[in-house]
């Protein structure tokens, strides 16, 4: 779908998932995340980049497993992430679009529970390219769960958390020859509606993950 047709749809209120590609299981049981491996820090500093152009090619389970604990999993035993939040109110949900749903990140299982079953990679960005590629990430936050930060201040401690995720995801692309980029122009409204979000719960950032197109 093209980005005007996306523009055009959007601001009618028309925007919406496609059909799901094969039927989504309720739940994904991802395999352990590997911890080593991938290129050294400052390799991947060096190499840290915005890609816009990916190929097809999906993301096996062991990848996307890697991925999501590199961008917001437990890292210890106190349930401590990957990535830090305000008064640990760890306030950021992962959801990740694929191909046959779209499914909520649960860190301390490390399994992915299915929200959505309908293709919704289209309506997380205007962009063509986030139909094809194989991951749209979207970071939620859910002010419920940050009842300690004053009203005033939630959106703005939420969207620096999200920030320090998409940089995670930035890093492990890089350190693993994988192109992403992230995305601030997006449907709120319309995502939202795909993921059947609460009146709690804020779409803050889009973010792309697959195999450089070239």
């Amino acid at each position: 779908m093209s980005t005007l047709t996306k523009l055009a749809l959007g601001m009618m209120g028309r925007l919406r998932p496609k059909p799901a590609k094969g039927e989504g299981a309720p739940t994904i049981k991802l395999p352990p995340s590997r911890k080593e491996g991938g290129a050294p820090l400052m390799v991947a500093l060096s190499q840290r980049r915005s890609d816009r152009e990916f190929a097809p090619r999906e993301l096996s389970l062991q990848t996307l497993s890697d991925l999501l604990w590199a961008a917001y999993g437990v890292n210890r035993p106190d349930g401590g992430r990957t990535a830090p939040s305000a008064l640990n109110a760890q306030e950021i949900d992962v959801y990740a679009a694929l191909p046959s749903g779209a499914y909520l990140y649960a860190a301390a299982a490390n399994m992915l529970h299915l929200v959505a079953g309908h293709d919704v990679r289209s309506v997380t960005g205007y962009q063509d390219f986030v139909d094809e590629a194989p991951l749209d990430l979207v970071f939620v936050a859910d002010h419920s769960r940050m009842s300690l930060v004053p009203a005033g201040q939630r959106e703005s401690y939420a969207s620096a958390a999200a920030g320090v995720i998409s940089q995670n995801v930035y890093l492990f692309c890089a350190s693993n020859d994988l192109a992403t980029v992230i995305r601030a122009w997006i449907n709120r409204e319309a995502i939202a509606d795909a993921l059947g979000l609460s009146h709690d719960q804020q779409v803050l950032l889009s973010q792309t993950v697959g195999y450089p197109k070239s």
